[in-house]
């Protein structure tokens, strides 16, 4: 791959305000690049310690072990850049300290993240690829890890791409490594979802709701099931109801979380929601893992963070050494705000007040016959896994209306936060299953790759033959690291949107459309046409 084209930054003068080089996101500036401010409320300090701490790793993988210890720091470093994670520059420091103290004084530390952003343009494509693929898998691992479960695999991964960002300068070797990063993924959705599932049990359909009772409660944010059990013991009664957020809904599908009473329903949409949602809330949240904007000043003073989620000036949880977290200013906040006086008849997006979660591959596989049979009757003529991220952007339209115009004889499979464009609408049933399918968070896109397998089987041919389409939204790093996995897979002809990836070079994109098939979202009618004919 050759071409010409190349992002430059300029050098900063004195006079002018600091740049940045940021294009991870979806929604870079112009669909181009973040440089005077991120869209995420990221600052040119910010990135610039960011930049550091992701090279200080790439130096230290040449020279340090590859333990376990050691594999442990580097996942929690990746995680701590993702979008919308860690905007305290004064822990991104301290990460970066971190790492440099495991490398002997004598190792030459002098890699330069400049060098990736001005790279030819093909080149600085396919490891942006493989780095932001890289800070997805370690989300993921970093959630398993918690809970008890490592693969010496990913471990050695982290420091093998890595060393190749510094190291590998051609196209193909690149390529390559792109694929393997989504093989790695798939490796450690598979681990997340046994360690969710042999920790909490598999999930059960189950039906949530948006109201909100009267009393002290806490707005559970982020991702991370073993936070959410720890407030929930920590709470227990305390007279204080728990209420999910965002990518948490998927928390109530689960047996040895359900079981808690105050476990209550859930509060809110999508997290690019947030500002408007928790103004003036009478209560505090707790932000698990991603996805925190920068809080107005109408809910600062009850925002709690803790994992690897932090900013300035808000209060973190820290974990002490016995693997515990003390919740009390948490609790006691709550107790003070004393919640709603009445009960709050909130909605989703669409005026409904109920979302059904908790189909994953355990419950979904056992209703397969179904499945099957209204196949084969042609009852059911095709399957639709619409998800993904959400974002501000007001072509995510689309996806609601997507799910909205799709035949009464077809299935909607759904995960991750895009969901909440459309999750509280009722769309009818097929065979007595819900036409809308919710499998879980955007890890348990391993639960709908499972489910295709197994159909696959059974048909007695490829995924990419059975009636399935794959249309899905993008935001962060982790949905980057779940794109490779599907391609890794071999699926093809997936739709992507609301746009494609700044950082995708023409020439690998070319690569992709015509290895892969995958191609942008147009309109939901021009779609529909496309893949029913």
């Amino acid at each position: 791959m050759n071409t010409n084209a190349r992002i430059e930054i300029k050098p900063t003068d004195q006079a002018e305000a600091p740049r940045m080089f940021c294009n991870q996101c979806e929604q870079t500036t112009k669909a181009v690049c973040c440089v005077k401010i991120g869209t995420c409320g990221k600052d040119p300090a910010l990135a610039a310690r960011q930049d550091e701490l992701v090279a200080a790793l790439i130096d230290a993988s040449r020279y340090v072990e590859q333990s376990s210890d050691n594999a442990k720091l580097f996942e929690k470093a990746l995680f701590a850049t993702l979008t919308n994670v860690n905007f305290d520059c004064e822990k991104i420091l301290s990460l970066t300290e971190e790492v440099r103290s495991l490398v002997n004084e004598a190792a030459e530390l002098h890699f330069d993240m400049q060098s990736v952003w001005t790279a030819d343009d093909d080149i600085r494509s396919l490891k942006s690829l493989i780095l932001f693929g890289l800070k997805g898998v370690a989300a993921y691992a970093y959630h398993a890890r918690i809970l008890g479960y490592t693969n010496g695999e990913i471990d050695a991964f982290y420091f093998k791409a890595l060393r190749a960002i510094a190291s590998l300068s051609d196209a193909e070797s690149l390529l390559q490594l792109v694929m393997e990063t989504g093989r790695i993924n798939f490796v450690t959705m598979a681990l997340l979802d046994r360690a969710n599932t042999q920790t909490y049990g598999h999930p059960t359909p189950t039906a949530v709701t948006t109201e909100v009772e009267p009393g002290p409660f806490i707005v559970v944010t982020g991702h991370d099931l073993h936070d959410l059990a720890l407030l929930l013991e920590a709470t227990k009664d305390k007279g204080v109801n728990i209420y999910t957020h965002g990518e948490m809904l998927p928390c109530h599908a689960y047996p040895e979380l359900k079981k808690y009473p105050h476990l209550k329903g859930h509060f809110g949409t999508a997290w690019q929601n947030q500002q408007k949602e928790f103004k003036n809330l009478p209560a505090p949240v707790l932000f698990t893992t991603n996805c925190i904007m920068p809080p107005k000043a109408s809910y600062e003073d009850r925002v709690f963070t803790t994992s690897v989620v932090e900013y300035p000036g808000m209060m973190h949880i820290d974990t002490d050494a016995d693997g515990r977290k003390d919740f009390t200013p948490v609790i006691e906040k709550a107790i003070a705000l004393g919640g709603f006086t009445e009960k709050q008849h909130l909605t989703g997006t669409n005026g409904g007040s109920t979302m059904l979660t908790g189909f994953g591959h355990n419950t979904v596989l056992g209703v397969a016959d179904k499945v099957v049979d209204a196949v084969k009757s042609g009852a059911l003529k095709h399957i639709f896994l619409v998800g993904g991220c959400d974002g501000a952007k007001s072509t995510r339209s689309y996806y609601a209306e997507f799910v909205k115009a799709t035949p009464k004889d077809t299935l909607v499979l759904t995960l991750a936060c895009g969901k909440f464009r459309f999750n509280d609408l009722d769309i009818g049933e097929i065979g007595g299953l819900p036409r809308l399918i919710d499998m879980g968070q955007c890890n348990d896109a391993y639960s709908a790759i499972k489910v295709a397998v197994a159909l696959a089987d059974v048909f007695k041919c490829s995924v990419n033959d059975l009636p399935l389409s794959l249309v899905l939204s993008w935001y962060e790093q982790k949905a980057v690291s779940i794109l490779l996995t599907l391609l890794y897979l071999g699926i093809r002809d997936i739709r992507i949107g609301p746009s494609l990836p700044a950082f995708v070079s023409p020439n690998v994109l070319k690569v992709l459309v015509e290895n892969y098939g995958v191609k942008p979202i147009t309109t939901p009618e021009a779609d529909l046409k496309a893949i029913l004919g």
